[in-house]
């Protein structure tokens, strides 16, 4: 068995702590991990304190994986020892489906195993996250990495990147697109570099005027505030595609207005309460409303290469595991630019 070092929530309302715990040997296709940094996710929280279904506790979050290769099974061939690796939001599915034949393996019609949260397929075994020392994984469902790019601004793709590529790329955004992302945060900033690298002209959509330096900064070419009447009705009839990133209570019907005829409303984040949208503000242009999880393994390690080419990684700040509990209050209260990742080798030592 490996030895691994945690942090762990044991329960919904109490903050997370060290935690210990055995992961099997290696299996002969699975590469073991030793995890350097480890991104932490909205989804971390809300799976901590079971705001989306019972938890499985003890629960080691993390799900934006980046690490060295420190041992193979004796099937391996698409990793060796040294080679940087990450793991991202699922580590197997069922293979065999149509989405996991079509690659596209995050909508596993079975349901896709998550990195964390989850049980390991057709066992009871848990699967613990990437708020540990190293990560066992089958080579089907890793990620190279380029040496190329710092690794810290990496570990946020595997999540917050691939969640908006996805869908810049199913829509085939590019030159001669208008782009607007609403809410500028961990999603957001990542939208907001994709779609200008793609060639689109990016409009950030907030509610903040202290966002539009840093969108501009980021990539946007305008930035149009949501509370100004004004704005919003001369932005009526303008956008190919919306990336709406934002997790709080919100009306839809606010924005699909803003949409050019056959444009499209991407929803990434989930508010709590669902939002009614009237029948005639899409047909009355063939707008659609549409929704995106993550990618499959081919389109995130499609990316990563990308990112590698065109240097694009997160912007974020580093952090020691101890700080875990603190940095999830803050990411409640947006007090992150723009995301949080944690420094592995704090829990090591």
């Amino acid at each position: 068995m490996i030895q691994v070092n945690a942090y762990a929530a044991y329960d919904a309302k109490t903050p997370l702590k060290p935690f210990s715990f055995e992961r099997k040997e290696l299996a002969p296709n699975q590469i073991q991990i030793d995890i350097l940094y480890s991104g932490v996710c909205h989804s971390d929280i809300h799976s901590a304190r079971s705001e989306w279904g019972p938890a499985k506790y003890p629960l080691v979050p993390g799900h934006e994986i980046t690490g060295r290769v420190i041992n193979v099974g004796s099937s391996v061939t698409k990793f060796k020892i040294g080679d940087l690796a990450g793991v991202g939001c699922f580590v197997d599915s069922c293979r065999t489906c149509p989405s996991c034949r079509e690659g596209e393996e995050q909508y596993c019609e079975e349901g896709m195993t998550g990195t964390y949260n989850s049980f390991e397929r057709g066992t009871t075994i848990p699967t613990y996250g990437g708020y540990s020392t190293s990560i066992s994984v089958d080579e089907n469902y890793a990620l190279h990495i380029s040496e190329k790019l710092p690794l810290e601004g990496v570990a946020p793709l595997l999540c917050a990147g691939i969640t908006t590529y996805s869908p810049l790329r199913y829509l085939k955004v590019g030159k001669g697109h208008k782009v607007a992302v609403l809410g500028l945060g961990g999603l957001g900033h990542m939208a907001v570099k994709f779609a200008a690298s793609f060639g689109a002209e990016v409009t950030m959509l907030s509610a903040s005027p202290s966002k539009e330096a840093d969108a501009k900064k980021l990539g946007a070419h305008n930035f149009a505030l949501t509370s100004d009447k004004n704005t919003m009705s001369s932005l009526v009839n303008t956008f190919d595609v919306i990336i709406n990133t934002v997790s709080a209570q919100h009306n839809y019907s606010d924005y699909t207005g803003l949409l050019r005829k056959n444009g499209t409303m991407v929803i990434l984040g989930i508010p709590p309460v669902p939002s009614q949208v009237p029948a005639f503000s899409l047909i009355g242009k063939r707008r659609s409303i549409m929704g995106s999880l993550i990618g499959g393994i081919a389109e995130t390690q499609e990316m990563l290469d990308y990112c590698a080419e065109h240097n694009i990684v997160s912007d974020v700040e580093v952090i020691n595991m101890d700080y875990i509990n603190e940095a999830y209050e803050r990411m409640i209260k947006s007090d992150v630019k723009y995301r949080f990742v944690i420094d592995m080798a704090s829990l090591k030592n």
